[in-house]
């Protein structure tokens, strides 16, 4: 029997991609579930993910009273997920730079036994389409850095494109996760090695958006700096 998928994205101005973010999804994996969880969007975004749900029973929408972050509304998705009695939980972004095309390597994946799943842009078959030097720079040292300190093998740590089983999101002890940036993506891969889960790379291409913009800044990524250190006193104080 084929896992129930919910594929989770957090919106915040994202209206001009959803539509064909979750055209692409559904038309990917037919049997699939997306979940919106907008933060409130002042470009209507919201507003039209309920078009979307109105047409299309696949189609949730989780509305946030404000703008509360992206670990936050990965948790919330998260335990939509385990409420709704889904096998696997997807974490995609909205904005077009995660090819749904991927989604089937993913469950593959997870069908020859991973926990977690990443999409990496740091291995043979990954890379980034449309990014300056500044900006590769800032990634790949974000992720060499966290794997340094950390001392883990994972090629991709800061990737946002990853699968969850209902087993990993269970093991994972979410109420403790304490990232809500950046960082959210490194904690997250991070606990799930700490707990003995298998966890797994397959190569994605990751491509800029076309439409909006970044919400990475240089504050977000000094936050996610310090993160890494407290995720590394944290375990080896028997916290994680």
């Amino acid at each position: 029997m084929a896992p129930r998928v919910l594929v989770i994205t957090p919106t915040y101005n994202e209206r001009d991609n959803l539509a064909a973010f979750v055209r692409s999804v559904l038309a990917t994996l037919e049997d699939a579930h997306v979940l919106v969880v907008d933060d409130a969007s002042p470009d209507g975004t919201g507003a039209l993910g309920d078009e979307l749900a109105a047409r299309d029973r696949r189609v949730h929408v989780l509305h946030r009273p404000a703008k509360l972050g992206l670990g936050t509304a990965y948790l919330d998705g998260f335990q939509r997920a385990l409420d709704g009695g889904y096998d696997v939980a997807f974490e995609m972004d909205a904005d077009l730079s995660h090819d749904a095309g991927y989604l089937p390597a993913f469950l593959d994946a997870i069908a020859r036994g991973a926990d977690v799943v990443l999409g990496s842009r740091n291995m043979p078959g990954g890379g980034v389409e449309g990014w300056g030097l500044g900006r590769h720079a800032l990634s790949k040292g974000g992720s060499l850095y966290a794997r340094t300190l950390l001392g883990v093998g994972v090629r991709d740590l800061t990737t946002g494109y990853k699968a969850f089983t209902r087993r990993a999101l269970l093991s994972l002890d979410l109420g403790s996760i304490r990232s809500n940036g950046y960082a959210f993506q490194i904690e997250t891969t991070y606990r799930a090695l700490r707990k003995g889960l298998r966890v797994v790379e397959v190569p994605i291409v990751f491509v800029d958006r076309r439409a909006g913009r970044s919400k990475m800044s240089r504050r977000i990524f000094a936050e996610a700096i310090a993160e890494v250190i407290r995720l590394r006193l944290d375990a080896a104080l028997g916290r994680i």
